[in-house]
């Protein structure tokens, strides 16, 4: 049996997706706007079982049961429908960071699964094509795929919603520090907090602003323009935050130790340190900050209480297939 294998990094995304116009397909309410995240990683094999009866899954070396196996399978399936061929596969997916605690572990693991088993079933897509197939497991995948700085064109449908680069990993040496607060999965996924977006009165607000914030973000980042990033991009995630919070029933992803933390880099920045925070459905806390300062942030970040670690990772690239067997 011959196993495919891909690599794809986790994003975090600056202009934040939060919200679908059409739940199946996960076209999104807005546009977003994400950086890869080099040093975390998601690797995952798909062999082909002609002879079984059912799709196998296993994370992190653990079997998986119900609706991960059952969200696993039905992604298959679109596979299976565009390829003609039926076989049942194994999925093997292995994370270097925390799951389903707001480090787009999800994206990283359905655009991987995307490439991998896309090839398994005998199908060379285009990367946009690819974008589009890994729209379908998780929404924010789609921005997994390109390399470095990407953006998610929301489109109208299915053929014309998905990611694409605008700037490489060497345009800008930005680095993500990811203070964990929390590594335990949390209460309500993504996908259910998708659904709950519209409930909320000021999501209508949030994404009729949204191209405003995507202008001034994409300028920032192609003019490598700090301060005008660190702006646009606390207030996209208070915004989305709000949202969720003000939704029925409210999500408050948002620990004790989350906003210590946001106040702190809050103060690094008022006394002239490069550093933003962003946070996506998670407690986790994102500290966005240049090359030469990353380390110094890394310690301070560590100090603090209620960091468990902090993940440090440069701009990645795309998606990519490992060395088949």
């Amino acid at each position: 049996m011959k196993t495919n294998s891909a690599l794809a990094h986790p994003n975090i995304a600056f202009i934040k997706y939060w919200g679908n116009r059409d739940q199946a397909l996960r076209l999104p309410a807005n546009g977003s706007i994400s950086m890869n995240l080099g040093a975390l990683e998601t690797r995952t094999s798909v062999t082909l079982t002609e002879a079984a009866s059912a799709d196998r899954l296993v994370i992190n070396d653990d079997e998986q049961s119900g609706a991960s196996l059952a969200r696993v399978s039905a992604f298959l399936d679109i596979i299976r429908q565009l390829s003609g061929q039926m076989a049942f596969a194994e999925v093997c997916s292995k994370n270097n960071f925390p799951s389903s605690a707001g480090v787009a572990s999800s994206a990283a693991a359905f655009a991987a699964l995307a490439l991998a088993a896309s090839r398994a079933y005998g199908l060379a897509l285009s990367e946009k094509d690819l974008s589009r197939l890994a729209r379908r497991g998780s929404g924010s995948a789609c921005r997994s795929i390109p390399t470095g700085f990407t953006e998610w064109q929301p489109g109208t449908c299915d053929e014309d919603s998905y990611a694409q680069s605008f700037a490489a990993p060497d345009h800008w040496e930005l680095w993500d520090c990811v203070a964990i607060v929390e590594a335990a999965p949390k209460p309500t996924g993504s996908t259910e907090g998708h659904a709950l977006a519209p409930t909320s009165p000021l999501q209508a607000a949030r994404v009729a602003d949204t191209p405003r914030r995507l202008q001034l973000c994409r300028e920032a980042l192609l003019a490598r323009d700090f301060e005008k990033l660190a702006d646009v991009i606390e207030q996209d995630s208070n915004i989305m935050h709000a949202v969720m919070q003000t939704s029925t029933p409210p999500l408050m992803y948002w620990s004790p130790a989350s906003l210590l933390l946001m106040n702190e880099v809050a103060a690094l920045r008022r006394r002239g340190v490069a550093a933003a925070y962003t946070l996506d459905a998670g407690p986790n806390v994102h500290v966005i900050c240049t090359a030469e300062n990353h380390e110094n942030i890394k310690r301070r970040l560590e100090g603090l209480p209620g960091v468990s670690w902090v993940l440090p990772s440069p701009v990645g690239g795309c998606a990519r297939l490992l060395d088949a067997n």
